[in-house]
């Protein structure tokens, strides 16, 4: 598997909490979509992005935002069972260590995970119980928080989807990796053409549903905000160094 990171020591690690901070996790799964046959749902990529904000009440101004990553992706299918062991831990990892985790329609890429895989995944099923209950508390203080059902409140448009969501909260996530191809036709050109730039756009625009879905939860329990329109694009050409050739295509920068 292809691990990317921005987290010193070993793989799968939380970054260190800074005091007087609380942290969120923000997990992101990609699979291939197989609606024919049960279970057939294959994960391929996930990421986590972690961000801490002041521990005060107050709503902070986000005209930049430092935060930790790792993004993960298979190099063939027969490492699906690594991928998932992988995964299973990562999400043992966020809830052990941040004060608050979320993901969008979260329960989906839990289920697939937890489907996908012939053993059980403990830590994943933790997280599916999590999610259940989660709304037994106030919106800001629970420990999950799914962007797609949570967030009605600072929302006006109908549409659920992520994207619509960050539009209608002013959030640019702009994705240039789907201008000419599919998700699907990405993985596949990776898998069969050995393609490296197709397999970046993937794990840049996954790395950008974990990021913005953190950013919708900000918004949502009133813990950070922004003026005018924030770039998403350009909080991760600030932050993924040059982990990602992709990130200096011209139609990438472009954006910036």
């Amino acid at each position: 598997m292809i691990i990317t990171t921005n987290i010193p020591g070993k793989n799968g690690r939380a970054p260190r909490r800074t005091a007087g901070t609380t942290l969120w996790a923000s997990i992101d799964v990609e699979w291939t979509k197989n609606y024919r046959i049960k279970n057939g749902n294959k994960p391929f990529c996930y990421s986590v992005v972690y961000a801490a904000l002041p521990r005060s009440g107050d709503s902070v101004d986000l005209t930049e935002l430092p935060f930790s990553y790792t993004s993960v992706y298979i190099e063939n299918p027969d490492e699906i069972p690594a991928l998932l062991a992988a995964a299973n831990k990562a999400v043992s990892t966020a809830f052990a260590a941040a004060d608050h985790v979320t993901g969008h329609q979260f329960t989906s890429d839990l289920g697939v995970l937890a489907n996908a895989s012939a053993a059980p995944l403990e830590d994943v099923a933790s997280a599916r119980q999590a999610w259940r209950s989660r709304r037994d508390g106030d919106l800001v203080e629970r420990r999950v928080i799914d962007t797609r059902y949570d967030t009605d409140h600072v929302l006006a448009c109908k549409s659920r989807r992520l994207v619509d969501v960050c539009t209608e909260l002013r959030l640019d996530v702009t994705q240039p990796e789907l201008r000419t191809k599919s998700m699907t036709a990405l993985h596949r050109a990776y898998l069969d053409q050995g393609s490296v730039e197709a397999r970046e756009r993937v794990s840049v625009l996954n790395l950008r549903h974990s990021l913005s879905t953190a950013l919708v939860a900000f918004r949502a329990t009133g813990r950070a905000g922004w003026s005018g329109t924030l770039n998403v694009n350009r909080l991760l050409a600030d932050q993924l160094d040059d982990s990602f050739a992709w990130l200096a295509h011209p139609t990438f920068t472009d954006l910036l």
